[in-house]
């Protein structure tokens, strides 16, 4: 158990808010190994579901808004400057700003599937100046998404955890990148799904 499940096993709920806001903010934390050992606790019964669910939820939108208004008060410039202190690196930034510009307000929902990425998403909407509502609607969805299929995931490893501990980074972000596959096939299936009903309709 690293200091982070340890933290979460003692503290709980409060933990598991606090390590999720600051994690989503940028700060080094293992998200995804959080919130699945977060579901092996409910599977012990140390939790509950849903308020597991609502507390990650919580901390999430919480880190990912202060990322966005990080983004959005200070600018490129300062992050590119000092952003290395929020593991933000001139490439991850320029790739990230690539990405937001070709998938938009969507990436902000399926980039919490990719590690590191998903505080960057919420930056660049901010540097972007996405309107407050619509990056609500994206992010704490995704946030949404994100915390219930990981504390699934832990429910569902259950009483195997000790046994799967040591490959858990491995395996979540193996995970991580099959769900986010899945939505962005949904999502250009749908795109492309929409443009066939425009052609036929034209």
């Amino acid at each position: 158990m690293d200091i982070f499940t340890h933290w979460l096993a003692h503290y709980g709920y409060i933990a598991l808010f606090l390590l999720l806001m600051f994690g989503n903010f940028g700060f080094p934390a293992p998200e995804e190994t959080l919130l699945t050992f977060a579901g092996v606790l409910v599977y012990r019964g140390h939790l509950q579901f849903v308020p597991a669910v609502i507390v990650a939820f919580l901390g999430c939108s919480c880190g990912v808004t202060l990322s966005f208004l990080l983004g959005e008060t200070v600018g490129y410039r300062l992050i590119m400057k000092y952003g290395r202190y929020l593991r933000i690196t001139p490439d991850k930034l320029d790739a990230a700003h690539a990405w937001f510009d070709r998938a938009g307000h969507w990436s902000l929902l399926v980039g919490y599937f990719f590690p590191g990425i998903r505080h960057l998403m919420a930056i660049i909407a901010g540097v972007a100046k996405l309107s407050y509502p619509v990056f609500a609607i994206f992010a704490y969805a995704g946030a949404l998404l994100w915390s219930f299929t990981f504390i699934s995931l832990g429910v569902f490893v259950g009483g195997r955890w000790n046994r799967v501990a040591a490959q858990i980074h491995d395996n979540l972000l193996i995970v991580s990148l099959v769900i986010a596959a899945g939505l962005l096939i949904a999502f250009i299936f749908r795109m492309l799904l929409k443009r066939r009903q425009e052609n036929i309709v034209k």
